[in-house]
Parts: structure tokens; sequence; C-alpha cells
């Protein structure tokens, strides 16, 4: 089970860098990605990257986010910049494909004013 940290509640056009510890042993032999599920929607993918560091955003988010791993501190972070309020959601990390045993209970992002 992945450990979800850093969010919060922001202003509009504020910034929040999520993290999320990541055993060794896996984090260089999967495609991680962070995903999203704001109320009442589906939990969606907003960014990944591979074990070549190669990264994919949704449209939605490309520009303000980036997603990163520290190798030294075995985690893979988000960082957020030019938050809206539609960005508004409980954030998780998981593999991709995701397995349903890695996911944990997620980091809230609150964006009002």
């Amino acid at each position: 089970q992945m450990v979800e940290s850093g969010g919060g509640l922001v202003q509009p056009g504020g910034s929040l860098r999520l993290s999320c510890e990541v055993s060794r042993l896996i984090l260089n032999i999967n495609t991680w990605a962070w995903y999203r599920q704001g109320p009442g929607k589906e939990r969606d993918m907003v960014a990944r990257i591979t074990n070549e560091d190669i990264t994919y955003y949704v449209p939605s988010v490309k520009g303000r986010f980036t997603i990163s791993k520290d190798r030294a501190e075995s985690t893979v972070n988000l960082q957020m910049n030019s938050l809206k309020p539609e960005d508004t959601a409980v954030y998780y990390c998981n593999a991709v494909p995701p397995y349903d045993a890695w996911w944990g209970q997620g980091t809230r992002v609150t964006v009002s004013s």
C-alpha cells in the first residue's frame, strides 16, 4: 500500500507538492502514476512516469503539474502549480496499470478561495 502526503487547502493559483513513498524494490520496475478522484467523479490518471523517466500528462494539467521520481528518497512526486478549483480531489499514486492492493488512503487537495 502506498503512502501519499502533501495535500492541503490552497487558494487558486497556488502550489502544492505531493509525495508518495514507494518501496525501493519496485520503484524502478514499474511505470508510476498519480491518479485523482474529484467529488462525484471516477478516479482518473493525471500524470505518469516510466522507469526511463518518460512522462505523460493529461491535457488538463499539462504545463502545470510535474511528475518526478526521487531515487534517493524512493518517492514519486507531483509538483502542482497554478492550481484551479477543478483540481480539487483526493490524489493517489499507484503503478500503471494500478494494482488494487496498492491503493493507499490518498492525500486530499482542496483548491478554494
